[in-house]
């Protein structure tokens, strides 16, 4: 069955940086977008970036110039690199994919940005 698992979320200060890392199994990961969300404390889920099978990227504008997505097939991993975090940037994180049709979603990290 499809699974994600997320690890590399933490405490972090402000201007600190993470690498966030997403391991896939059970889908064709090659052929497959893969999308990083987060959802903060009273707010809706947000998209925050996708890589696409042809590695065509796009990102939320919040987090643009600071944030980069990439994937590597041979290990079946997606990452994201965090740069530059803010307190905003406090949230739990989750990866997703699209696979036949249906989504399915790791279970999360958490990522606090506090002094």
């Amino acid at each position: 069955q499809v699974q994600l698992v997320e690890s590399g979320g933490g405490l972090v200060q402000p201007g600190g940086s993470l690498r966030l890392s997403c391991a896939a199994s059970g889908f064709t990961f090659n052929d497959s977008p893969m999308s990083w969300f987060r959802q903060a404390p009273g707010k809706a889920r947000e998209r925050v970036a996708t890589i696409f099978s042809t590695s065509y990227t796009i990102y939320a504008d919040s987090v643009k110039d600071r944030f980069t997505i990439s994937r590597n097939s041979a290990e079946k991993t997606v990452y994201l690199q965090m740069n530059s975090l803010k307190p905003e940037d406090t949230a739990v994180y989750y990866c997703k994919t699209k696979y036949q049709l249906a989504d399915y979603w790791g279970q999360g990290t958490q990522v606090t940005v506090s002094s």
